[in-house]
Order: C-alpha cells, then sequence, then structure tokens
C-alpha cells in the first residue's frame, strides 16, 4: 500500500554515520549528502509539505541510539520513522574487541520501537545493516552481522513496518558494478552511486503504489 502522510507530517531518518552522510549538525532541517537526502528529494516530489529531518549520528551504536532517543527521534514525533542500525556494533566487535550481543541487541531495538508506538502512531521503515566485503576479513564479519539482519527482519514482522532489505540489495548492485569499492569503498560506507541505490529503494518501497 502506499504511503499516507498527513499534511505537515514530519520523515525522519535515523542512524549512524551512512544516515548522518556529513549533515551539519547547526542547520535543523540538514539532510547531508546521502541517500536520506536523495530519497527525500522523491518524497518531497510526492508528497509536498512533508518535513523531512535527519538525525543519524557518525560512530553510533544502538546503545548510543537509545541514549539519545527521547531527545532526537521521540520529541520530533514523527509521522514517519526511518531506521538503520547495527553496522557499529558489529564492527566494534572486531576493531575494538567490543562485542553487542544480538539477543540483547534485539530487545533493546524493540524497546526503542514499542515505547515511540505506544505514543504515536509512526510508520516504520527498518534498513538492515550490511557490509560490502572488501577485505577478507570483512568476511568474518558476517557470523556477527547476519543475525542482526535477522533480527531487523522479525521486528519489520512485528511491529508490520516496511523493511529495505539493504544487505542483498548493495552486495548485488556491487556485483553489476563489477567490484564492491563502487558501491563501498571501505565495506560499510556508501560511495554516491551505493546512497543513490539506497536511495530508489527506500523510495520505491515507502510510495510504491
Amino acid at each position: 500500500m502506499p504511503l499516507v502522510l498527513p499534511p505537515g507530517a514530519t520523515v525522519l531518518f535515523q542512524g549512524d554515520s551512512i544516515t548522518d552522510a556529513g549533515r551539519d549538525r547547526h542547520a535543523h532541517t540538514h539532510l547531508g549528502t546521502g541517500y536520506a537526502a536523495l530519497a527525500a528529494e522523491r518524497l518531497r516530489a510526492a508528497r509536498p509539505g512533508v518535513t523531512v529531518l535527519n538525525r543519524g549520528v557518525s560512530g553510533d551504536r544502538l546503545r548510543d541510539l537509545r541514549a539519545r532517543w527521547e531527545r532526537d527521534t521521540v520529541a520530533h514525533r514523527p509521522a514517519l520513522l526511518s531506521v538503520m542500525a547495527g553496522v557499529n556494533d558489529t564492527w566494534r566487535r572486531f576493531d575494538l574487541g567490543e562485542p553487542s550481543p544480538t539477543e540483547a541487541w534485539e530487545e533493546d531495538y524493540r524497546q526503542l520501537l514499542t515505547g515511540l508506538r505506544e505514543r504515536f502512531d509512526t510508520q516504520l521503515v527498518l534498513i538492515e545493516p550490511f557490509v560490502v566485503p572488501v577485505t577478507r576479513e570483512q568476511w568474518d564479519w558476517r557470523a556477527d552481522l547476519d543475525p542482526r539482519i535477522h533480527a531487523v527482519r522479525r521486528l519489520a514482522t512485528e511491529f508490520d513496518a516496511r523493511l529495505l532489505a539493504a544487505d542483498g540489495l548493495l552486495n548485488q548492485a556491487a556485483r553489476g558494478a563489477g567490484r564492491p569499492e563502487a558501491i563501498a569503498g571501505d565495506g560499510v560506507h556508501p560511495t554516491p552511486l551505493g546512497h543513490r541505490v539506497l536511495a530508489e529503494a527506500w523510495a520505491d518501497l515507502v510510495l510504491a503504489s
């Protein structure tokens, strides 16, 4: 079904550096230069009058998102919330030795969404975390990341959210482009092409008739 947004509705993008994409923290409505800004262009064309905000913060793990959830999510009373989280939780396990067990991670995620839904009739888009491996070591991330992807899929079903299956999407795009660096230079942060692939998929998912 197509998304129904009331006049003047707020659409909020939330997440880590992939969503942040260099946004200006001093400009309330600055969307950065990534998929959120690109998706907003199509959204505004189809739903004139909506307010689009980006509150992604580079480096955030889910626990960081939880710490700022009231200020950066709930306070905006979003009619539509889009969330991408999880890859930094996996990354920190491998580069800093700081694991984030998936069961507890999923429950924290669930509590954030539950608390929001108890107050507002917010529609949800949940974006899978992803890695487009460019090093041999990043293939090892799969043991930690894949269970998080499955958790996001469960939460999407539980909360009747739109699910953007970003991991398969971007890895397939990398195959089409001939090399993973064309989509995510370091395996995590999308290139302009990677952001465009994400944005088009997001807009198609939200605006599908």
